[in-house]
């Protein structure tokens, strides 16, 4: 019997997330979401810029928590311009980068109007084709090709270009909708002749401009399935991105799972709807972006019934009004808000204050000497941050300081 294609998740929200303008995420948050993301199952994460110098020691120490098992199953990839010296820098920054993907532009529109005949359609190819190349010859085990505006790009170039990818070594091609300008009827179509054409694995990286980035992203690697390869759906939490934004990690998600006619589709097995809500929350708070009172799954109001028909139904019944489980996401406990006294460690806490912090999360030092250098961490997390500290945060602190120390340690 024939292996089904697998969909999996490659979550781009410290990479296109963090793009989003007027909002930002510290290195602190940024290792969290990774962190959550891996307790998710989600196949790999998108977590940043290697040659972006702030970055260099979020990723090499997120690298290092890979070495250390802080993370269990979770690939980390760099997202690069498809040049080879830009490679040859990244590597020189973050040494132990094993995925990346490499992008550059395809479309008739950016080849003549952003690249202002720099590049033409075979230097594209000549430069893409580089850069994998030098991207494998030092060390990096995965390399996607992204083709940024595939969904206005000429579909024969866009065969012709991905071919040349393969042929230079890639693994994957990602299929950018840059504009969010296809339908699920565009994207399948083009991405299946892509697919039978390349024979790769194809990732679908879409936008909302038109609200459809969740139909859009499942009609994709639908196709890709279709065609006999496996796919990558490209997702944020909470949908975060570019203008718009991009597909909604926990909407993909539950599409696949309970859309109709996609049943005989395989998505990753690892994946465990239980952290959504804890991711969804924590993001939330993290770029200070309230979660939309119906967003599927996850909003206020996602389970909630007053009209009268509904409520009845919904109390005989479930399935009557709701089409999947609210525990399946992690929901359905209390939230517990303390209303008396509250210590809370910040940037100008002392140390019995601190102790009362990590008490009651039962997290224990060895000594003063520990207690004394967890704290002077958690402050600089606090100054790092600009906000309060969750406890998940705070645990991390304390389970991996030299990782938070060099995650907090930047120099201009």
């Amino acid at each position: 019997m024939a292996v089904k294609p697998v969909i999996y998740l490659l979550d781009v929200t410290n990479r296109d997330g963090v793009q989003t303008s007027r909002i930002c995420l510290s290195k602190l948050q940024k290792t969290m979401i990774n962190w959550y993301l891996d307790q998710m199952g989600v196949f790999q994460s998108e977590f940043g810029f290697p040659l972006t110098r702030h970055e260099t020691n979020y990723l090499n120490a997120n690298l290092e928590l890979v070495k250390l098992g802080g993370f269990s199953r979770i690939r980390l990839s760099g997202w690069l311009r498809a040049t080879k010296d830009d490679v040859k820098n990244a590597f020189k920054l973050v040494p132990k980068l094993k995925y990346l993907n490499l992008s550059i532009s395809t479309s008739d529109q950016m080849i003549v109007h952003k690249f202002k005949g720099k590049l033409d359609h075979d230097s594209i190819i000549k430069e893409m084709q580089e850069a994998v190349a030098e991207a494998i010859k030092l060390g990096a085990l995965g390399v996607g090709v992204n083709a940024e505006d595939a969904s206005r790009t000429d579909v024969d170039y866009l065969i012709k270009f991905a071919l040349k990818a393969k042929e230079a070594g890639a693994h994957r091609i990602r299929y950018c909708d840059t504009l969010g300008c296809d339908t699920p009827f565009s994207i399948y179509e083009k991405i299946k002749l892509l697919a039978e054409a390349v024979k790769l694995p194809i990732e679908v990286h879409c936008h909302n401009d038109l609200g459809l980035v969740v139909a859009n992203s499942i009609a994709g690697a639908k196709a890709a399935s279709d065609a006999g390869v496996d796919s990558y759906i490209n997702t944020c939490v909470n949908g975060m991105g570019e203008r718009a934004g991009n597909a909604d990690l926990v909407s993909v998600i539950l599409a696949l799972k309970y859309g109709q006619y996609m049943a005989d589709y395989h998505l990753d097995e690892k994946i465990n709807l239980k952290t959504a809500w804890k991711i969804c929350k924590y993001a939330s708070y993290a770029f200070g972006v309230p979660i939309p009172i119906n967003q599927p799954g996850v909003g206020s109001n996602a389970f909630a019934h007053e009209s009268g028909i509904h409520a009845d139904g919904a109390l005989k019944d479930r399935r009557n009004y709701e089409l999947y489980d609210y525990e399946e996401l992690g929901r359905g406990e209390p939230e517990i808000i303390e209303t008396g006294r509250k210590i809370t460690a910040g940037e100008y806490s002392g140390i019995k204050g601190f102790r009362n912090v990590y008490e009651k999360l039962e997290v224990p030092f060895k000594n003063d000497e520990e207690a004394t250098r967890i704290l002077e961490l958690v402050r600089y997390a606090n100054v790092h941050n600009q906000k309060p500290l969750v406890d998940d945060e705070l645990k991390f602190i304390a389970k991996y300081p030299d990782i938070a120390h060099k995650i907090f340690t930047m120099t201009p």
